[in-house]
């Protein structure tokens, strides 16, 4: 039985830039993208020297990339830098020491501005703070925040000092905590009493103290005072931010770090149900999240960039944080929920700050998509220049509506791939050097060397479909996982170890023209009577239906096709549920994709399962459709209710 992955989805529409955006942008042509690459691929250690010029290094490297002991790469080898420095104190020689760093609004409507200036200050002490309670460079620290100000200056105090931070999602349980501190040994929490989501508190600092039943290693907790709830206060080991940050200095020299020194510990996913701790190091992760926002997202001295991920993912930390100020650039922080006091809340935000770079989630484009255009339609979104996805491959449908509705069809979509361990963006169009496809990611960024091949490693022609690989080291590419050498060796290499080559995880398909198409993760593929195929596409059709606002697809065991296609639908306001509506969309995805992709069962639902950073729970879905308990983790969900719903819905 072939393994190759049935692509069935075409898309033939391009948009070209607007002549004024690709005049003026980084990247201006085809050809000046088709120069830098060959360049990147051609002579990487000459291309990669040059990037990383451009930032600071107390001492120059010896060696750019050394892949002797692969696949353990090292890059910049010899050298030493400091990502806060890179971050913040470079530009304190220019006029960029006034320019606004963060924008933070929270969501009841407050908000702080710090300058570059300022930023640097408050880091320096709190990274102060962070050595009067014993913290030292290589210690673990947790940081479990909502998204306050404090979330970036304590990242970036724990970088400025050597401190390997590692933050987990404001919305994780205390259980999630615990097996985080305890996998990477952590000394030191960083935390707040709460946070506000849709107008309530949650209780961070509660979650923390359940956790810390068991977990011995934590000698200190720091807590950021946002809510003002009641907390307990444990002598000796809890310590309010504003009692440490009074009595320090505000001038903290920035530690001398190896290029390889580890920077950040990030838990992901793992098939097996255990986090997986990705470990990102200095150098390279900086290098890579520095010169892929400056060319994606096109900044220029005078943009308010917004990212609108949580920092507690890897889409904070590299395009909220650390890249974006590598850049000189400002970028808006917000706390809450994109849908409180009400839908409108982004665009709000968008014109109260006159927002020119945008970045989020097709979820969330989906979401914004089924609450209505009237809510974008209110505000004056004229400042917008440029829009970006990012976490999952986005369906035509959807790019249009954002393309339409929010860049009022005058700004390009960058729709970017990359991974938790990837670092950095990975594939996608550079926004004034080439056309946008709606649902394809686009092509390779500098230095990144793609294939997509067979399950026994055949590189399959354009056109085909198969398994996404990267053949070559990248600098931002995840060292191994944290205390774990076999399973980073089994997980991301294994499988193609002969060729050296990073197996992603994703299925994807490449078109004639060179634009990669994802067609989501290996996991996410349902093998129908033998044809394997990606729940995006699948999804892409449906939602493309007038009457559907959103939509998810898993695959569940079946006596006769191995595996049959269950659809958890939403629909617009006006349209009814019935077996006519389930009838129609069977339909319409025959007609969009053929017959062997029509959904065996169809379930309407008000909401689908999400975690808070938008993400669809696809693994309880599965387990719904296939009539199983569910026994994995739901610490994550938003709402909990959504669940119970679900399984009283009927096929």
């Amino acid at each position: 039985m072939s393994q190759q992955i049935d692509h069935v989805l075409e898309e033939t529409r391009l948009f070209d830039p607007p002549a004024a955006f690709a005049a003026g942008a980084s990247v201006a042509s085809r050809e000046a993208y088709d120069a830098l690459y060959k360049k990147s691929v051609e002579d990487p250690d000459a291309f990669w020297a040059d990037v990383a010029s451009e930032l600071h290094w107390f001492k120059k490297w010896d060696r750019v990339c050394n892949k002797d002991n692969a696949p353990f790469v090292k890059w910049f080898e010899g050298g030493t830098t400091n990502v806060a420095y890179n971050c913040l104190d470079r530009h304190l020689t220019t006029a960029r020491k006034n320019k606004a760093a963060i924008i933070w609004e929270g969501e009841p409507g407050d908000q702080v501005i710090l300058t570059y200036q300022e930023l640097h200050r408050r880091v320096c002490q709190a990274a102060n703070g962070l050595k009067k309670l014993g913290v030292k460079k290589g210690d673990r620290v947790a940081i479990y925040m909502p998204m306050v100000p404090e979330l970036a200056i304590a990242m970036l105090a724990c970088a400025r000092i050597g401190a390997i931070h590692s933050i987990i999602f404001g919305g994780f349980s205390a259980t999630a905590i615990r097996d985080r501190v305890h996998d990477s040994d952590v000394s030191c929490i960083i935390t707040a009493d709460g946070g506000w989501r849709r107008g309530s508190v949650v209780p961070l600092k509660a979650a923390v103290d359940e956790a810390l039943e068991n977990c011995p290693t934590v000698k200190n907790v720091l807590v950021v005072e946002r809510t003002k709830n009641d907390v307990s206060m444990e002598e000796g080991r809890d310590h309010w931010w504003h009692d440490v940050m009074a009595d320090v200095s505000d001038e903290c020299p920035a530690e001398e770090l190896d290029a390889e020194d580890p920077l950040y510990i990030l838990y992901t996913s793992g098939s097996t149900g255990k986090p997986k701790g990705i470990l990102h190091t200095t150098g390279g992760y900086m290098v890579g999240t520095y010169l892929t926002s400056k060319h994606v997202f096109d900044l220029k001295e005078e943009d308010t960039y917004w990212c609108t991920a949580d920092i507690g993912w890897v889409t904070g930390h590299s395009y909220i944080v650390y890249g974006i100020l590598a850049n000189g650039a400002t970028s808006v922080m917000y706390e809450g929920a994109p849908n409180h006091p009400g839908p409108d809340r982004f665009w709000q935000i968008v014109d109260k700050y006159k927002v020119n770079v945008f970045y989020t989630a097709p979820t969330a484009i989906r979401a914004f998509a089924k609450w209505g255009d009237e809510h974008p339609a209110k505000y004056d979104l004229s400042s917008l220049r440029l829009l970006g996805t990012v976490g999952e491959p986005i369906n035509p449908e959807a790019w249009i509506w954002y393309h339409e509705k929010i860049g009022r069809k005058n700004c390009p979509i960058v729709d970017t791939w990359w991974q938790t361990e990837t670092g950095c963006i990975m594939i996608t169009t550079l926004p004034g050097a080439m056309p946008a496809k709606p649902g394809s990611a686009g092509v390779p960024f500098f230095g990144v060397q793609p294939a997509i091949v067979t399950e026994e490693g055949e590189e399959v022609d354009a056109g085909h479909s198969g398994l996404l690989v990267v053949k070559e080291p990248w600098p931002s590419m995840l060292r191994t996982l944290y205390g774990d050498d076999e399973r980073f060796k089994e997980v991301y290499f294994e499988k193609f170890a002969k060729q050296g080559w990073y197996l992603t995880g994703d299925g994807a398909f490449c078109a004639k023209d060179g634009y990669y198409m994802i067609i989501g993760r290996l996991d996410d593929v349902i093998n129908v009577s033998g044809h394997r195929l990606g729940t995006m596409e699948i999804e892409s059709a449906l939602v493309s239906s007038e009457l559907v606002a959103e939509a998810a697809v898993v695959g569940f065991p079946h006596d006769v096709k191995g595996q049959g296609i269950c659809a958890f639908v939403s629909l617009r306001g006006d349209a009814e549920v019935d077996d006519e509506a389930k009838e129609k969309l069977r339909a319409h995805v025959a007609h969009e994709i053929g017959a062997i992709a029509k959904p065996d069962q169809i379930r309407f639902t008000d909401a689908l399962p999400k975690t808070r950073s938008g993400k669809i729970m696809r693994r309880l879905l599965r387990d719904i459709a296939a009539g199983n308990e569910t026994t994995q983790d739901t610490t994550t969900l938003e709402d909990f209710n959504v669940l119970a719903k679900l399984r009283e819905s009927e096929a």
